[in-house]
């Protein structure tokens, strides 16, 4: 990825192609992690080798595994049935997914640990993952603020507990889990709607017993501590979040037709999808199939006269990270659409919901912020900005794909973290034909 301080997309002719999609980014952190939590060999194909997958590969070696990376998107971990106190501080760069993660892991072997992140890293809120882990019994102790990072983690024997959310969030049932399969127990977290179950189906392939029932209008995830796991061969899909990216590029774009190969079609990975095609958006899924116990396709898109909608708020846990595209390819489109119920998009990366209005409202885009969402109302879209991301790459690639069918140049700032998720964006999306350099 170019280290350059900003990076520029132009206006210009359709985009025409077949790409494939990264590896998925939930599935790379939870192979890396559940492999070293378990006994034996762990082999993962398609890894997605962006900063914030590696970041999670160095701390799980700080924790006693070997890792090796044996080619391009083929990585092997051997490990050793748990974790070990590292000699060093687990600093896990800007991957929010992964230190949370990690704590809830770590939490569950008698170890000590401090974990510490970027200076974005710093300012997202932990509390909602450590909270139910003292529950547990494990102990925090916050050197700075007592919700974010840097924080030292000191564990031993857990106890199992019921949880209720009252958000579905993936990261707190994940952390929950993975402490609870080394605590003492049937450790339960009732959720008011299904979040994504990845840690669940891939606890069950690394040899756990994991119990998920519909319980009134949510879901009850269950598991009994004391499971061992064993290693597995792990085949990463392509991430439904990158291929969102130059999907929507040939959405907007006028002539284009764009194609990506492999993306995982988890029902609860694809509200984008299903968002796009209520709007009137012109994608086809071909060549289903199934890899590493999740479902996969080819995804189509090609240039389509899009309508606002309501998105359903029920929907804001299947695509809670593709809200800053959707609002990009809204801008096109004939007519409001309106997003609510996302409120959690204000302490990702960065504010989201602020940056995505800000940068929107300076391309020459209507937008009503709210404060647990926003409406963005199509129109033409005068691009000619420079926009602020403060770092976060989905800010940066959402109007770097809008200023591919602006009016105007959109110019971004900080490009260099597009690297956390999705190293090789810029070079696919010229392949594509897009003009997008180095400004």
């Amino acid at each position: 990825m170019t280290t350059t301080s900003h990076l520029t997309a132009r206006p210009g002719p359709s985009l025409k192609g077949t790409v494939r999609a990264p590896g998925d980014k939930s599935i790379s952190h939870r192979s890396l992690i559940l492999g070293a939590m378990a006994s034996g060999t762990t082999e993962i194909e398609g890894l997605l080798e962006g900063d914030d997958i590696l970041a999670t590969a160095r701390a799980v070696e700080a924790f006693g595994a070997t890792v090796a990376r044996l080619g391009s998107g083929r990585w092997r971990v051997e490990g050793r049935g748990g974790f070990t106190s590292p000699d060093h501080v687990i600093d896990c760069g800007n991957a929010g997914t992964g230190v949370r993660l990690l704590i809830g892991a770590a939490a569950g072997y008698q170890i000590t640990v401090t974990f510490d992140g970027d200076a974005s890293l710093r300012k997202r809120p932990m509390k909602r993952v450590t909270a139910p882990l003292v529950r547990m019994g494990a102990r925090f102790d916050w050197q700075a603020d007592e919700d974010r990072l840097p924080v030292t983690l000191s564990s031993g024997t857990l106890a199992a507990i019921d949880y209720e959310q009252t958000v579905a969030s993936a990261q707190i049932k994940s952390a929950i889990l993975l402490a609870g399969l080394n605590g003492s127990g049937m450790t339960t977290v009732l959720e008011p709607e299904k979040s994504r179950d990845h840690t669940e189906r891939m606890l069950r392939a690394f040899g756990a017993e994991v119990g998920v029932e519909p319980v009134g209008g949510g879901w009850r995830v269950s598991l009994m501590g004391g499971q061992p796991l064993t290693g597995t061969a792990v085949s990463v899909p392509g991430d439904p979040s990158s291929a969102a990216f130059p999907l929507a590029a040939g959405l907007i774009v006028p002539g284009s037709e764009v194609t990506v190969e492999g993306v995982m079609l988890n029902p609860l990975r694809t509200g984008l999808f299903d968002t796009w095609i209520e709007m009137g958006a012109d994608l086809t899924i071909a060549n289903r199939r199934s890899s590493g116990g999740e479902e996969i396709g080819d995804i189509t898109g090609r240039h389509s006269r899009l309508t606002g909608i309501v998105v359903p708020e029920s929907r804001a846990a299947s695509m809670i990270d593709e809200y800053p595209i959707l609002a990009a390819t809204a801008a096109f489109a004939e007519g409001a659409t309106v997003m609510r119920g996302i409120g959690e998009m204000r302490v990702k990366e960065s504010d989201r919901i602020a940056l995505m209005a800000a940068g929107l409202t300076a391309c020459g885009v209507t937008v009503e912020e709210e404060p647990e969402g926003f409406i963005v109302t199509g129109g033409p879209v005068r691009g000619g900005a420079t926009v602020a991301t403060h770092g976060d790459h989905r800010i940066a690639m959402s109007h770097l794909v809008l200023g591919l069918a602006a009016q105007a140049a959109v110019t971004v700032d900080e490009p260099g973290m597009i690297a956390t998720s999705f190293p090789g964006f810029v070079k696919m999306m010229q392949g594509l034909g897009a003009d997008m350099e180095a400004a």
